[in-house]
């Protein structure tokens, strides 16, 4: 019985100094799954950053040709996208 339990207890231990398999799985290229994620996110990043500052861009110009009372629904459409995109790429930053 005392076997039994030193053995599950050093099992344990041995479990827990074991690296984590997600952190240290290597692709074909010879990078780490953490590193290609993390390369991944980043692009993914830009483009969402060029996107977002191209809407701008056309918020702006759309503005500034409108009435100041007068505000279409395709503005309106492109600002939620934009506060879409720049909490996509904020939560994104987040993580690295």
């Amino acid at each position: 019985m005392k076997r039994l339990i030193l053995l599950a207890v050093l099992a344990g231990l041995l479990a827990a100094q074991a690296p984590d398999d997600a952190t240290k799985r290597r692709m074909p290229d010879g990078r780490t799954q953490a590193e290609h994620i993390l390369e991944h996110e980043y692009r993914k990043s830009r483009q969402d950053a060029a996107e977002l500052v191209k809407l701008a861009e056309e918020l702006k110009k759309e503005l500034d040709e409108n009435d100041y009372h007068v505000l279409s629904l395709n503005a309106l459409r492109k600002a939620e996208r934009i506060e879409k995109l720049a909490r996509k790429i904020k939560n994104r930053l987040k993580r690295f």
